[in-house]
């Protein structure tokens, strides 16, 4: 993993597209600024990881995605 150091206002550009921008730091929270393309997602961890369990759950074996096409067949 590489760490990096930035104080308010300074960037990280990731692969020419991706820019994170230090919007603010106060006491222990700091805001982010993402300027990304429109079809690269970018979620907070929690929400990534709440879709991804949605996800897996419909594409489970015996999940209502499978019986819905099931039941087309």
């Amino acid at each position: 993993m590489l760490v990096l150091s930035r104080k308010k206002n300074e960037s990280i550009v990731i692969n020419d597209d991706i820019t994170i921008v230090v919007v603010e730091i106060r006491g222990d929270k700091v805001r982010l600024g993402i300027e990304a393309p429109k079809e690269v997602p970018v979620h907070r961890n929690e929400v990534y990881e709440a879709i991804r369990k949605s996800q897996e759950s419909e594409s489970a074996p015996g999940s209502a995605a499978d019986e819905t096409q099931a039941a087309e067949t």
